[in-house]
């Protein structure tokens, strides 16, 4: 067990000098983990043979692993606490979690295939070990009801999204200009940064979650352990079980962050700017919108709610979330007008607004659900089931963000796949001549200007599809020539040409009314090695989706998305009163306006999210 002795050290702006230095040691953990986060479906998704090559995956499988990680990484949380519990002390886990973290990061930067899911090991373990012990180690700073806890706390959470605001920005635009591995080799400089902090710092923090043996609990603990729990203290666990299924729900869709809301802009959004040198803005800086909302409306959602309670009001705890989950639901009604924007012509766009007004409501929904749901626990589990009642908010967690890729992955079609069937000279009037970074005979990165089949680099052709007379037609939108001899599509079960057929005739898409694809030309990533067959146009496939069909996939998401989660929170408040019946008047408990919500231990947490 951690030992929570305060730490004697001097003081900087009325806090101790600790706290400073945990400050800097998160914000730049977080910096690592959102530079990262933000540009990971984007580098998976990213052709092998790009200009930039990334994984070569497609949409559907990088949002599924997006999914998987950030499951794993909220619940790598639960063991993380547990070594701390049990055998080293929150303040030698943090070490060995942040060292984990440098060490995960540094393999991110290395453009090879086996150091991607290697890093994101070291990257899940680490976050597991430093996550739920660093914001502990705050509390440990000051005494039992020092008034400065609260503001302690703030400051901590400052830092939290300061390190979130500034990495996506920074490292999305790193990677959009540079190279995905600069991106990720910029994250893990941050983390480096972080670790170098809290290791210096260690003077400042003795006494602050060491390690006093594992086997050391209160007399308190020890009798409840024995106690058989009573009436009042099952009803609570029954809210809690509750309540997790609330925090499934809501990361269910807030956490289509990183996965669907990061390839839908990419995709789909106009980021298009004219400021400075930059003439576009990179999707993963998008991600910023999230952090930078807190920071400008953290207080002020807090201020309201407690304006809102000493007004008499309801601001119970399963209110706030009920009331959360359907702002944050009702962010998507406007990912839905994007999405009609975008589709009201062939290969549009959508406006960004709709993607700041999204992330401004689902941001609201946050803070009004997020920091009330760890101290829900904190107020409702009894002493035998805290630690347990604990994990299982961390797992909820963690099974939110699988559930959220689970949803964007089913918003992304399968591909059509085929083989091109042609040599170079005929599919070269198809393309144009582009700037092309390529490695000389030195090994230096160099810009030639060249078509991109010469590079072995991939190409794509916009056309309109439409049957006619029992077949697929596809035909070039600028020049109107057909394309059917390029390439043939694969007859397989997932995706083929008698698929296709169906899906055309069925929607009666003619010439005159056709449907629109981005056919997109893919060296294979093995064949592209070779460095003698370079250019000689062979061995390209072949892959595209309907822009059609997968626009009415998105809508239909963003509109499961919106009534699921205010249908959702709809149904809580309609079974409030019967709720707050079983938590036995937990919160009615507590002294008027001596309740700093958003700025608790577990309220800074923010269900270790940030």
């Amino acid at each position: 067990m951690a030992t929570t002795k305060v730490s004697s050290e001097k003081e900087l702006f009325g806090h101790p000098v600790g706290l400073f230095i945990l400050f800097f040691t998160e914000m730049w953990e977080r910096f690592s983990y959102y530079g990262m986060r933000g540009i990971l479906v984007l580098y998976m998704a990213t052709s092998a043979t790009a200009i930039d090559p990334g994984l070569g995956w497609s949409s559907k499988d990088a949002v599924w692993l997006y999914g998987w990680y950030t499951m794993l990484v909220y619940i790598a949380a639960i063991p993380g606490g547990w070594v701390a519990d049990k055998f080293l002390g929150q303040k030698k886990t943090v070490m060995l979690g942040g060292l984990l973290l440098c060490f995960g990061h540094g393999i991110l930067a290395i453009p090879q295939d086996w150091a991607f899911f290697t890093g994101l090991f070291f990257i899940i373990v680490g976050v597991g070990g430093l996550k739920p012990n660093i914001s502990t180690m705050v509390g440990g700073l000051y005494k039992e009801g020092d008034i400065r806890r609260d503001s302690g706390f703030t400051i901590f959470y400052i830092g939290i999204n300061i390190g979130a605001f500034l990495a996506s920005i920074s490292v999305g635009l790193v990677a959009y200009y540079y190279g995905w591995h600069y991106g990720f080799g910029l994250a893990g400089i941050g983390m480096l940064i972080g670790q170098l902090v809290y290791m210096w710092g260690q003077r400042f923090l003795v006494g602050v979650g060491e390690f006093t043996g594992g086997s050391k609990v209160s007399a308190a603990e020890r009798e409840a352990a024995k106690r058989p729990l009573n009436k009042i203290e099952k009803d609570r666990i029954i809210v809690l079980l509750i309540s997790f299924l609330i925090i499934i729900v809501f990361f269910g869709a807030f956490e289509q962050a990183g996965g669907l809301m990061n390839l839908y802009t990419d995709a789909k959004v106009d980021r298009t700017i004219n400021l400075l040198s930059i003439k576009e803005i990179p999707a993963a800086v998008f991600q910023s919108l999230n952090a930078g909302y807190i920071i400008i409306f953290g207080t002020l959602i807090g201020g309201f709610w407690l304006w809102w309670r000493k007004k008499g009001k309801e601001s119970s705890s399963l209110f706030k979330m009920a009331i959360g989950t359907i702002i944050m639901g009702l962010g998507y009604v406007f990912m839905m007008f994007a999405s009609k924007e975008a589709s009201a012509e062939a290969f549009g766009k959508a406006a960004m607004i709709w993607v700041f007004l999204a992330y401004l409501f689902h941001t609201i929904g946050e803070l009004c659900t997020s920091p009330v749901s760890l101290s829900f626990i904190t107020k409702l589990a009894p002493i035998k089931y805290a630690s347990i009642m604990m994990g299982i908010y961390f797992a909820a967690t963690g099974f939110g963000n699988k559930l959220a890729g689970s949803i964007g992955e089913t918003s992304q079609l399968e591909p059509y796949k085929g083989q091109m069937t042609v040599n170079k000279q005929e599919v070269l009037p198809f393309m144009t001549k582009d700037s092309i970074k390529v490695k000389n005979k030195d090994k230096k990165i160099v810009t030639i200007y060249d078509y991109p089949i010469n590079e072995d680099k991939n190409f794509s052709i916009k056309a309109n599809v439409y049957q006619e007379n029992g077949k697929v037609i596809y035909k070039e939108i600028k020049s109107d020539k057909i394309l059917n001899n390029l390439f043939a599509l694969n007859e397989d079960k997932k995706a083929n040409s008698s698929k296709l057929l169906d899906d055309l005739v069925g929607n009666n898409i003619t010439e005159s009314n056709p449907y629109h694809a981005n056919i997109i030309f893919e060296k294979d990533k093995d064949k592209a090695q070779i460095i003698e067959n370079k250019g000689d146009g062979e061995n390209y496939q072949v892959s595209f989706v309907l822009e059609e069909d997968q626009s009415s996939q998105e809508y239909k998401t963003f509109l499961w998305l919106t009534i699921f989660t205010v249908s959702f929170g709809a149904l809580l408040l309609i079974f409030l009163k019967r709720l707050k019946k079983l938590t036995h008047g937990a919160e009615e408990k507590e002294l008027e306006g001596l309740e700093a919500e958003g700025f608790e231990l577990a309220d800074t947490e923010i269900k270790n999210k940030k």
